[in-house]
């Protein structure tokens, strides 16, 4: 009598119900990719074939993180099928195809919420919780990103990738030595941790780090191969941050040429980090020659998007800084329209509260008209938080503020923002030669180094 088959399980134990029992490895490829950011997440489409729910639910997964307006059209017929194999699956992979259901129906809080209650009740589907850990981050919501991993701490203590997620989420929350501390763990557990070292560079850069975050980076930049193109090209952006904050414009503008922009140009995060990028080296007063037209041709074709208001914003300004000033405006005229169909209560608040204003904020300052941008992204600004983001990839919009306000003449109002900035920034010569700048308009001296028995002395005051 032959012994039954043992039941099929995913790399990280989560039982799986599968029709053809050889899709395991293609199911480990999402599970494992995805947790890894490894390109490999895409090999499940090789298994769609089997119609078992949560095949089905990974390659609708897949068509979503597109990013883009018929991403949902395309995972329709996936997840269509994953709800119709759903009965004979696992509770746990029922709720990981009705999260993935909520978000191809655009029901974001709904898919949040099946995410935090997979975490809870199954603690090492980490996929799924990752995949919570993108909508909380899509929102805002960095407490939502560092609970979910915390959530998996005790059952999944073991896996690397676990403790990335869980550095990422203490940054967000701006608790740097704790995200330091589970960065250094994922990556002692596994050195090929590139979201451990991607976290560790927000650190870096958030403490003014700048020299070692050059020399980190660098260190374990020979194990970014087989990512996807957003985790490579970005870690690669970080990179670039870290040498711009030095002046090194020649070798920032190497890495966009040769790593930030151009891995794959369709994919909206691509898109979004050369916008940034190119930006950012305008500001710091560097000719970026013809490099935006080749990134507009690619967001003309978001004009209609909308899928995040984090997206739109940026590609508004990358159209609007290429001499697309129709495509820009037409984009904003959308941005504004779409605002006022939102329902949600969250959406509808940051699509009208934050995005409209900085919309108009940010194509006014690509069209010279400092005193509107000054306004509208004083206005946007205290809420941009809400569109989702990083705390580094929100920087540009402020940054192009600051811009905006010193091109206005309201140098008092950049000395008051900008100094700040540059106490917490000691190695950046870049914010040192704006403060610079600043200081000599407003008759300020340079900045002094005081000796500890100064005429300044705080000695005998007590």
């Amino acid at each position: 009598m032959q012994a039954p088959s043992a039941p099929l399980t995913d790399s990280l134990g989560n039982p799986l119900t599968l029709q053809r029992a050889d899709r395991v490895d293609a199911v480990n490829d999402f599970v494992e990719g995805f947790i890894a950011c490894e390109a490999r997440a895409v090999n499940v489409l090789q298994a769609a074939d089997d119609p078992s729910a949560m095949v089905q639910a990974c390659c609708a997964a897949l068509h979503m993180f597109a990013e883009s307006a018929d991403a949902p059209r395309n995972a329709r017929p996936f997840i269509t099928q994953a709800l119709a194999s759903a009965p004979q699956a696992s509770e746990r992979e029922q709720r990981f195809v009705a999260a993935v259901a909520a978000w191809v129906d655009g029901d974001m809080p709904r898919a949040i919420a099946l995410h935090q209650e997979q975490a809870r009740l199954h603690p090492r589907d980490l996929a799924s919780i990752k995949l919570g850990q993108y909508h909380l981050f899509n929102r805002g919501d960095s407490p939502g990103v560092l609970r979910l991993a915390l959530q998996a701490l005790p059952a999944a203590a073991e896996v690397p990738y676990l403790h990335g997620m869980l550095a990422f989420g203490w940054e967000q929350c701006h608790r740097l030595p704790e995200a330091e501390a589970a960065a250094r763990h994922a990556i002692a557990l596994c050195r090929k941790e590139p979201w451990a070292h991607h976290a560790l560079a927000h650190v870096m850069l958030t403490q003014g780090r700048i020299r070692e975050g050059i020399d980190f980076m660098a260190s374990v930049s020979d194990t970014w191969t087989g990512l996807n193109s957003f985790m490579v090209t970005h870690n690669w952006w970080h990179q670039a941050l870290f040498l711009l904050e030095q002046d090194r414009h020649a070798e920032v503008l190497a890495l966009y040429d040769s790593q930030v922009w151009g891995v794959v140009k369709e994919y909206t995060q691509d898109q979004i980090g050369a916008v940034s990028l190119l930006a950012r080296l305008e500001l710091a007063g560097v000719d970026v020659g013809a490099r935006w037209v080749d990134v507009a041709d690619h967001l003309a074709q978001r004009v209609a998007d909308h899928v995040l208001p984090f997206l739109d914003l940026q590609y508004l300004y990358g159209l609007a800084r290429a001499g697309r000033t129709e495509a820009a405006r037409t984009l904003q005229n959308n941005i504004a329209a779409h605002a006022a169909t939102r329902t949600e209560a969250h959406e509808r608040t940051v699509w009208q509260q934050a995005c409209v204003p900085a919309a108009q904020g940010l194509l006014a300052h690509a069209q010279g008209d400092w005193a509107t941008a000054a306004q509208q992204l004083g206005v946007a600004l205290p809420r941009l938080v809400e569109i989702g983001g990083s705390h580094a990839q929100r920087d540009l919009f402020h940054q192009i503020w600051l811009d905006a306000l010193q091109r206005n003449g309201q140098w008092a109002a950049v000395q008051n923002v900008l100094q700040p900035v540059v106490n917490g920034q000691p190695e950046s010569v870049r914010l040192a030669r704006q403060v610079g700048v600043v200081n000599r308009v407003l008759g300020l001296p340079e900045r002094t180094q005081f000796k500890s028995e100064s005429k300044y002395s705080v000695r005998g005051m007590f």
